[in-house]
Formats: C-alpha cells, sequence, structure tokens
C-alpha cells in the first residue's frame, strides 16, 4: 500500500507500508519514527470504532495512525 500525504509542519511524504514487522514504513524517516513512537498503543479504525493496539504488521492500524496524526492526501493499494 503507498500513501502520501503532508506532516504537521507541511512536509510531503511517500510511503510504503509492507504489512511485515521489521519496518513499518518505508520512505520517510519521519513517518516510520510516528509510526514506531506510537506501536503498542490504541488506534481508531474508524472514526467510531473498532480501536486496535498499533501493530507495524497491522497495514490497516498504521493506515488509521496516519490519517489521525498526518494529512492523508491519496492511498494506493
Amino acid at each position: 500500500m503507498m500513501v502520501t500525504g503532508t506532516l504537521d509542519d507541511g512536509s510531503a511524504y511517500q510511503v510504503q507500508i509492507p504489512g511485515q514487522g521489521g519496518s513499518p514504513v518505508t520512505g520517510s524517516r519521519r513517518v516510520r519514527t510516528l509510526v514506531e513512537q506510537y506501536t503498542g498503543t490504541p488506534v481508531l479504525l474508524d472514526p467510531l470504532g473498532p480501536r486496535r493496539n498499533l501493530d507495524p504488521a497491522d497495514t490497516a492500524a498504521v493506515l488509521a495512525l496516519l490519517q489521525q496524526h498526518t494529512q492523508v492526501a491519496e492511498v494506493r493499494r
């Protein structure tokens, strides 16, 4: 899954979410650090739930985190 968006400071990013353990995202060190920082904490998969603990291998949870903390412009599966 490829995600394009901007961070809070306006910096653009494009990352790939491989859905495997190890590296949660490739393409942006700042986004990878964000995901690593929130690993193990609950994220809402949709505005009303369900809530799931962030696992770097869970593409839906990583995408939900990016949607909550950045401005996601495009998602290509």
